[in-house]
């Protein structure tokens, strides 16, 4: 627990966009942006990834510090991470914000 608490502290932007600029990843944090815990077959399906596809793409996104995990029997579960820093946190709102503009304009 130690280690991820200091992961949070000393979070780097870069480290940060780096994990949200893939397609699939930044899916995956728009879906969990609502707050819920999702399991990674919704996540799958919503995506249209693969079982391995998805479980890397959001191991990247839980070793970046923005998603936290639990099991349930055979699924894995996934939701925002609760303790993100208020730095982390604006930068998510940021990209959230500004990918939720490009979809709009895309629409």
């Amino acid at each position: 627990m130690h280690e991820i608490a200091y992961a949070l502290e000393n979070m780097m932007p870069l480290a940060l966009l780096s994990a949200l600029a893939e397609p699939t990843r930044l899916g995956a944090i728009q879906i969990l942006a609502d707050g819920q815990e999702h399991c990674v077959c919704q996540l799958m399906t919503r995506l249209d990834a693969s079982q391995s596809r998805m479980s890397r793409h959001m191991q990247t996104l839980k070793q970046a510090g923005l998603v936290v995990d639990r099991r349930d029997a055979q699924w894995v579960r996934y939701r925002m991470n609760p303790d993100l820093p208020g730095p982390a946190c604006a930068i998510l709102e940021a990209v959230l914000e500004a990918a939720e503009t490009e979809q709009r304009k895309a629409a």
